[in-house]
């Protein structure tokens, strides 16, 4: 595997036990806690040019998710609960408890977002504060879910199918099929602003079966028990607590549509703010500056 140590220098690597395995994070700074979520298809490298900068006020925790990166991937169970967002998000409590935080404070990208904010309503009582990089809840991209949509995620379709089906249809060209996936989710549709080192540790992640695996098995379930953990919460009248931030690219994937933040709003946090991002899907890399320049004063100001 790739040495993504000079991605993030002055950062220790730790495996920590989680629910279902160990756990890879990286832990640097002082001051307190925020885990940073990668997303679908990366890895915890994706935060490299965020987490040196938020180290100055802050301890940075840069997992990979179970089934990403260097972290355990079992074998799923069709999407009932191995890969579901609350499975996830058990493994980043563990891991934020295993290094000595109990509250802290969470920014996630993509299936990242979805497993912190799945957090937020699981673990109330943990999150002090949320960012949301890119995403609409899932029950609303579901429920959303028309012809243009369809078209530009096709892959919540496809990787959602029984096994093994579109595992062996990705194993025909995984590095091909990645590359052309993100490439196609960026505002340029190129490759050329990812780190070299970010983009291996993607590729050598996603070349390996049971990854390839564990990813269709993220999506099945985000099109079944995902799905229903949200309709149970908004039945229930469950909302996020803490304060929100939610932050989308103006070329990205939840632009294309009604406002992201007021879908927020009339769902899971009616006190979300946000802006858009001048940046495709992946904002952290795309367009860090911005990013930081948003998420930075979020984290930082008092809790009320």
């Amino acid at each position: 595997m790739s040495n993504l140590d000079s991605l993030f220098p002055g950062f220790t690597a730790h495996w920590v036990d989680g629910p279902i395995g160990k756990i890879f994070a990286r832990v640097g700074g002082e001051g307190p806690p925020v885990v940073l979520i990668h997303g679908f298809p990366q890895t915890h490298a994706e935060w490299h040019k965020l987490a040196g900068e938020l180290t100055k006020t802050h301890t940075v925790v840069c997992p990979d998710l179970r089934g990403y990166g260097w972290s355990a991937a079992p074998h799923g169970d069709g999407g009932a609960s191995t890969y579901s967002k609350r499975g996830m998000g058990e493994d980043i409590v563990a891991v934020m408890q295993g290094l000595g935080h109990l509250r802290f404070a969470v920014v996630g990208h993509d299936r990242g977002a979805r497993v912190a904010y799945r957090l937020a309503l699981d673990h109330p009582g943990r999150v002090e504060r949320l960012a949301l990089l890119d995403i609409l809840p899932t029950i609303s991209m579901w429920e959303g879910m028309n012809a243009a949509r369809a078209m530009q995620v096709y892959h919540w379709s496809f990787l959602a199918q029984p096994e093994p089906g579109p595992e062996n249809l990705i194993k025909a060209d995984p590095l091909g099929w990645l590359d052309h996936t993100i490439a196609s989710w960026t505002r340029a549709k190129s490759l050329d602003l990812f780190d070299p080192l970010a983009l291996r540790s993607y590729g050598e992640s996603f070349n390996d079966p049971a990854r390839i695996h564990a990813a269709c098995e993220d999506y099945r379930a985000g099109a079944t028990t995902d799905v229903a953990h949200d309709k149970a919460d908004l039945a229930a009248g469950r909302r996020i607590l803490c304060p929100v931030l939610v932050l989308w690219g103006e070329a990205g994937i939840p632009a294309k549509g009604a406002s992201p933040l007021e879908i927020w709003r009339e769902s899971f946090a009616p006190q979300a703010e946000g802006q858009a991002i001048d940046s495709g899907h992946f904002l952290p890399e795309e367009n860090p500056a911005a990013t930081l320049a948003a998420l930075v004063p979020f984290l930082v100001e008092p809790v009320v």
